[in-house]
């Protein structure tokens, strides 16, 4: 693959001035790395500011593309991830309308490439005036607690956070927020591998590499299966496949397996596997997987206190400790593997073993599971959907489908990754916020398309292995969704209902998932975002930093 990171530019949409770009980036950074907007973080700035996530961005590049380059077969624009409504030029001629940021697109342009000079232009619509005029024809709005005025969020595939949540500021951003790639190959290449499990014993692991190409044209082609520590005998195995996209699979035994085990239990130990692709035995494509192995189990048994919810390795039941990982920045571009490796190391240390990625923010980037994997620190993974419903037209659910299909073969090979998990807190916003008598049956019915449906086929299908949780919390309709016999609870009597401290040992949930207490920051922190005269709890610009209502007097009292 060739990158398309650098030379890039951006300009406030009908304006004439360009200015330096990031990828991977977004609008609000580039604003502020050419000094044109203060710190959005700073007193009052995030009020200021807002007329970012209201305006339409352009962003461009130009590259050039030699005539041997052109010879090749196939050429793609290959986008990791687009924030998120953005229509693509490739030399002025459309090529893409891209509209969740939580897909990569995969675009032919060899046709419209030319040697020389290529010009690749991005416009970014808002997404909250993308949406506005959709929202006021419609009979009701989807709840959206987030938003105070016009909740926009549910009709966006956008993460939730950034239109303000009870713990940070609203900057509804756009951008190229992935890296942008030439892929440029000729007969064949391999467009995405599996290593399943099929059977685990202490003598042997019986494995399975579930392996995607895509040919040219008819062809007999070679997958060598070999571990760059030479711990089992390489595999080859010869393939006829016709034009266009062909799953194969290869099994191999791997002798005397190495365990990966969560943190505290044993070593997290990994495999490097690397995938082959020849033609008249000659290399014309590589990859590489690391993953571990180990046997996983939700387990859900009856008892006397109702039914369990206990997550099992390798035979060994695991009593979970951690917490709830929300996005490390709000923009995430600004997260380098160093403040991953911290936070990440910190848990460790800590001796947590799992975290939940929380379905308010984005499914993360590949170092933070990657390090994980390394840590033993076991991922509750939500499907990003949070605190609202949605909608339930083909054109969304279908968008919903590819989107999970994409992210579940992503991390499917991760062996940290322990469940899937539908959404936050929307079961329990139906059954014990209101949202039942406020809002028609058919939008129940649309939550269940999507939860009990759609997401749940998708793992089925891709990850069956992996166990699949409607929502967080959730008794998967058993009993309410704060029932403490079944499932999973989020605990927040003592916060939000001002209970003493002495109420979380009166607890006993199958599985506590959220539960905490607010403090204020350290006060070299303050500092930073503050002048002396905002010392105050009280004063304006610390009560616009306070997101949760009420907080201070919570804190207080």
């Amino acid at each position: 693959m060739i990158s398309l990171q650098k030379g890039w530019q951006f300009k406030e949409a009908g304006k004439s001035h360009w200015y330096p770009a990031a990828v991977s980036g977004c609008v609000h950074t580039d604003l502020l790395n050419n000094s044109l907007i203060p710190d959005p973080f700073y007193r009052d700035n995030e009020t200021k500011l807002q007329w970012i996530g209201q305006t339409n961005w352009e962003y461009r590049t130009k590259f050039n593309v030699e005539p041997e380059m052109l010879r090749h077969k196939q050429i793609d624009l290959l986008f990791k991830g687009l924030d998120t409504y953005a229509a693509v030029f490739l030399n002025d001629l459309p090529i893409l309308e891209a509209d969740n940021m939580f897909r990569e697109w995969r675009v032919p342009c060899k046709d419209k490439l030319r040697a020389g000079e290529n010009t690749l232009r991005i416009m970014f619509r808002s997404p909250v005036n993308e949406i506005l005029p959709k929202i006021k024809d419609l009979p009701y709005t989807l709840p959206a607690g987030n938003e105070q005025e016009f909740k926009t969020s549910p009709y966006t595939r956008k993460e939730p956070y950034q239109y303000g949540w009870d713990w940070g500021p609203r900057f509804v951003t756009m951008g190229i927020w992935q890296p942008v790639y030439l892929d440029v190959w000729n007969d064949a290449h391999l467009s995405g591998v599996w290593i399943q499990q099929k059977n685990l014993s202490k003598k042997t692991a019986e494995l399975c590499a579930q392996v995607e190409l895509h040919a040219m044209e008819e062809g007999t082609f070679q997958l060598v299966i070999q571990d760059e520590d030479h711990s089992f005998e390489p595999v080859v195995k010869t393939i006829r496949v016709s034009k266009g996209k062909h799953i194969d699979t290869v099994g191999f035994s791997l002798p005397n397996p190495k365990l990966w085990w969560p943190n505290g239990m044993g070593e997290p130990f990994l495999y490097t596997i690397e995938i082959k692709l020849l033609q008249n035995n000659q290399e014309i494509d590589r990859t590489t997987v690391r993953t571990g192995l180990r046997t996983l189990e939700l387990r859900r048994k009856t008892d006397r206190w109702g039914k369990s919810f206990e997550f099992v390795v390798n035979g060994s039941p695991v009593f979970a400790r951690g917490g709830n990982w929300i996005p490390a920045d709000n923009f995430p571009n600004r997260v380098t593997e160093e403040n991953y490796r911290h936070l990440l190391k910190s848990c460790k240390e800590a001796h947590m073993n799992m975290l939940r990625v929380w379905g308010g923010g984005f499914y993360e980037n590949d170092i933070f599971y990657d390090l994980c994997d390394e840590m033993g620190i076991l991922i509750w993974q939500d499907f990003m959907f949070a605190c609202s419903l949605y909608p339930g037209d083909a054109a969304f659910l279908e968008n919903i489908r590819r989107e999970a299909v994409f992210q579940v073969k992503r991390l499917r090979t991760h062996p940290s990754l322990a469940l899937w998990c539908g959404n936050n807190e929307m079961e329990a916003g139906w059954s014990e916020w209101g949202w039942k008598t406020e809002f028609p049956k058919k939008v129940w019915e649309d939550y269940k398309k999507i939860f009990h449906g759609i997401l749940p086929e998708v793992c089925r299908t891709f990850d069956p292995d992996c166990p699949y949780w409607p929502s967080s919390p959730s008794s998967n309709l058993e009993d309410t969704p704060s029932s403490q016999k079944t499932g999973d609870i989020h605990y927040w009597d003592v916060w939000h209902g001002e209970k003493p401290f002495e109420f979380y040992k009166k607890q006993f949930p199958r599985f506590m998932s959220e539960y905490g207490f607010q403090s204020f920051p350290a006060f070299e922190t303050v500092k930073s975002f503050t002048r002396p005269e905002d010392w105050k709890l009280d004063s304006p610009v610390m009560l616009l930093h306070q997101k949760n209502k009420g907080g201070n007097q919570h804190i207080h009292n």
